[in-house]
């Protein structure tokens, strides 16, 4: 029997650490988030910490999904592969330069504002540009629709929101949370042993992740365009300002001297870069949000259409909010059929079965891999993955934990 990760150190040597940042949140006194260039943001321990109560709260080692099954209305033909599904809309933000700046509809950013300006929300807790260094994130605290504004986009690089989950604690109010799908399962985990945290944790919205890469996978990507000098950068947009909206890289004198188009960003550079616990992840779609927003890849996109965004209530609470914020015109969106989203999403199912096989292939190395109730996949490696595939899976998996230091880490 492989042998129980004991601390957040074996997590990070393991390689199963997503950067979620909630273990500095949990033992800010004997943890630090830190980024390493070619992985991600990482834990740094203070010598011989004890850290076995911020394990409670890591999405890398484990995760079991909450009983939906049963609840009406969820849509049970799509919730094994899918997550629970209350009801699901596309539209974006009814504000036109939230909807533009956005990465796709800027639904999130909408149902932010409606949080603050609506439903008296302290504050929304998510992620921006570093404005000293561009190319990296930090975490935000935004209190008005300008804030919201000036953070729009998606960002393509490491980012620790739950680290600052404090702040959502001590609040004087209820507070929306925005993060990736691990950083939202995080919070949803840490909230179970913080009565503050669950008490003001009010709302939670995750976005479709494919994968966070690493700085060094921006970095590569500056260089492929040319940019001589990243220090001098002012501004780096890895989406929005139109849909899907451009990777744009802007020099000091607030020229953007340097731009390729989202296919090239992601899928030429980016993607390559992704960190291993991603490669092993089941949930991208937000699967433990209150609310989930992503693209609505299921049709082509017109030359300068208004972005548009899928916006899908996890939870009832989620599907109440969605439904006020229509009411109260945050957000302009019509009712779809829940089968847009693996249309939307065609190669995730596959991903997902994809997922057992490197699993497997993990664990014939010897390499620790998570632990997942609740959310099925070798039914889909079974019907959904070629054959070629199957065999890659598992032996492209194997060979990455030999070549990346972690096989037989399960055994000693």
């Amino acid at each position: 029997m492989p042998r129980t990760l004991k601390s957040i150190q074996e997590v990070v040597d393991s390689k199963l650490c997503s950067g979620c940042g909630a273990c500095a949140y949990m033992q800010p006194n004997e943890i630090r988030m830190v980024d390493v260039r070619d992985e991600g943001l990482r834990p740094a321990l203070s010598p011989g910490a004890d850290t076995r109560e911020a394990l409670k709260a890591c999405p890398g080692i484990e995760l079991e999904h909450r009983d939906f099954k049963g609840q009406e209305p969820v849509e049970e033909g799509l919730a094994d592969a899918w997550g629970p599904i209350f009801s699901m809309w596309e539209g974006g933000a009814s504000d036109e330069q939230l909807r533009f700046a956005g990465s796709s509809g800027g639904a999130a950013s909408g149902l932010a504002v409606h949080a603050l300006e609506n439903l008296g929300f302290a504050l929304v807790l998510h992620v921006g540009a570093d404005p000293d260094v561009p190319y990296t994130n930090r975490t935000v605290i935004s209190r008005t629709r300008d804030e919201i504004l000036s953070r729009t986009g998606s960002r393509y690089a490491p980012a620790s929101p739950c680290e600052m989950l404090s702040v959502i604690e001590e609040a004087d109010g209820p507070c929306l949370f925005i993060g990736k799908p691990c950083d939202v399962a995080a919070a949803q985990k840490a909230r179970k042993h913080r009565p503050k945290l669950d008490r003001n944790l009010a709302m939670t919205v995750a976005f479709f992740c494919a994968g966070t890469p690493s700085t060094n996978g921006t970095l590569a990507l500056l260089k492929k365009l040319g940019v001589p000098d990243v220090d001098k950068l002012s501004s780096v947009r890895y989406r929005g300002n139109g849909w899907p909206g451009r990777f744009v890289a802007t020099e000091s004198e607030g020229e953007p001297s340097y731009s390729c188009t989202y296919e090239q960003s992601w899928g030429e550079v980016l993607s390559s870069h992704v960190q291993w616990r991603c490669r092993l992840c089941i949930d991208h779609t937000g699967e433990f949000a209150d609310i989930a927003v992503g693209d609505p890849w299921y049709r082509s996109i017109q030359e300068g259409e208004k972005g548009s965004s899928l916006i899908v209530a996890r939870t009832q609470t989620g599907r109440r909010y969605v439904e006020g914020a229509l009411e109260a015109g945050s957000v302009t969106a019509s009712v779809v059929d829940p089968d847009l989203l693996p249309k939307s999403q065609p190669n995730l199912l596959q991903t997902r079965g994809e997922v057992w096989g490197r699993m497997l292939g993990s664990r014939l190395a010897g390499a620790r891999t998570p632990t997942y109730r609740g959310l099925p996949s070798f039914r889909f490696w079974m019907s959904e993955v070629p054959l070629e595939r199957k065999v890659r899976s598992v032996l492209g998996a194997a060979r990455r934990c030999v070549r990346k230091g972690i096989a037989f880490r399960s055994v000693f």
